[in-house]
């Protein structure tokens, strides 16, 4: 077993998105996405990863192929293989998001 504290990886920066990787196994990945006011993260797709996308903290809106959807602290969705996600910050407040993919996604 693993384990690790998610707010080791919450780091932001003004120039843009920080994105740190938490677990990384032969079947599953996972990365924290940090978003500060104003920032976007995406467009991103994998043909072959279908993702978990939840909020930790924050507020955000996910765009999935052209599906918009916004979400709050504990907000959940599942971003099918293929689709198109890109994720900003709804909010004045920092954005964290938990970004788990199964299989990893192509390098």
């Amino acid at each position: 077993m693993e384990s690790t504290n998610i707010s080791d990886y919450v780091h932001f920066d003004p120039e843009g998105p920080k994105k740190a990787t938490i677990f990384e196994s032969a079947r599953m990945w996972s990365q924290v996405v940090c978003l500060d006011r104003n920032q976007t993260y995406g467009p991103v797709s994998d043909p072959a990863s279908d993702a978990m996308v939840t909020i930790v903290a924050g507020e955000g809106v996910l765009l999935v192929d052209r599906k918009r959807r916004r979400l709050t602290q504990w907000g959940v969705a599942l971003v099918h293989a293929g689709a198109k996600l890109t994720l900003t910050n709804a909010s004045m407040d920092p954005l964290v998001v938990l970004l788990v993919t199964a299989p990893p996604p192509a390098a």
